[in-house]
């Protein structure tokens, strides 16, 4: 029991959850436990202490469930059949199964909100799922534009079992791994699944697999999907493990600014910043970033630097070397407020080297 991830435990009772459920705050609870403390008249998150609103939602992980439920079957007890809108609309309508089929429900999802609508309460979200984990470009086509239909549909879809299927369809590469990256994406934009789909084993570790190896295509869409999961902090750790920060660096010297925009997520941890440090020729890509990226990859490449610079004084005086100060005077007089403060800041950590 000691071996498992700390996401298995409960933050109140450090055991392993049987019915875990997120807060409005992103974080994972007991049922028990957290309802205890929430009847026990407490109006905060006993994980960020921020204020919670009243009578707060307590959404089913349905994932992180399953994903205990495979590592030790018997630690997660039967779930109570749903009498929900979910088990309507299984039995709406017998779900389809062949690949033309696949065909026919990506055009009717095309077909606007109605037809997607008609694909979710007819139960073959389920279908395409299915089809898009074995590789079906279409099913995650479809899938990608299920998600478009509102963050109830979006955490209804990660209650549904999406995220184990976009993560086998992003282990594939290929269009099929461009268009589950993106999907990702989407439904990460709600606070709730960040934690979920963050939490899943395969994601973040596959999307930077996807970075490493991909077209440009599949490495920016892996990218965009670790942006949105990466404005939770808990991802930025889980993402600086999996290994991103080497990977980002790489996709952000060939002139991707979403790569820069990551990087910038990461260094706001200490993990990040350390991960960073390591990388070799990270100073270079970072100074030519700020030379010659967009608004906001030169914004963001300026303010890894500082933070970077001031962790390490060996890459302080590399980045004098490499025309810093310089930088840094050009850069002050830049009509974007934010890109001229960072460059005065990282000119005065540059002073102190």
């Amino acid at each position: 029991m000691e071996a498992w991830p700390d996401d298995f435990r409960c933050p109140i009772t450090l055991e392993v959850m049987t019915d875990p459920v997120i807060l409005p705050s992103g974080h994972t609870f007991e049922r028990r436990s957290i309802q205890r403390w929430l009847d026990g008249g407490h109006l905060t998150c006993p994980v960020t202490n921020l204020p919670l609103p009243p009578s707060p939602p307590l959404i089913p992980n349905h994932a992180l469930r399953r994903l205990i439920a495979a590592v030790a079957p018997s630690a997660v007890a039967a779930p109570v059949p749903s009498e929900g809108p979910a088990q309507g609309r299984q039995e709406a309508a017998p779900a389809v199964q062949s690949s033309s089929s696949v065909a026919a429900l990506l055009r009717l999802a095309k077909s606007g909100a109605a037809g997607r609508r008609e694909v979710l309460e007819s139960g073959n979200a389920a279908v395409l799922l299915r089809h898009a984990a074995a590789g079906d470009e279409a099913a995650a086509r479809a899938l990608l534009l299920l998600t478009l239909d509102g963050d109830d549909t979006r955490v209804g879809l990660v209650a549904d079992g999406a995220v184990d299927a976009l993560s086998a369809a992003v282990r594939r590469g290929g269009a099929v791994a461009a268009l589950a990256a993106t999907a990702l994406t989407s439904l990460a934009t709600v606070d709730v699944n960040k934690c979920s789909i963050g939490a899943h084993p395969s994601v973040i570790p596959e999307l930077v697999g996807l970075l490493r190896r991909g077209d440009p295509r599949e490495r920016r869409e892996a990218a965009t999907a670790l942006y949105e999961l990466c404005k939770l902090p808990e991802n930025r750790r889980r993402a600086v493990r999996e290994g991103a920060a080497p990977a980002l660096a790489d996709f952000a010297a060939v002139g991707s600014a979403r790569a820069v925009e990551v990087l910038g997520l990461l260094a706001k941890c200490r993990e990040g910043r350390q991960e960073l440090c390591k990388i070799p020729g990270i100073v270079s890509v970072l100074s030519g970033v700020a030379g010659s990226g967009t608004s906001r990859a030169i914004e963001q490449a300026v303010l890894v630097l500082n933070w970077i610079c001031s962790e390490s004084n060996e890459l302080a005086l590399e980045a004098i070397k490499l025309g810093a100060f310089q930088l840094c005077e050009t850069l002050v007089n830049d009509d974007n407020c934010k890109i001229a403060k960072n460059a005065v800041e990282l000119a005065r950590t540059l002073e102190t080297a």
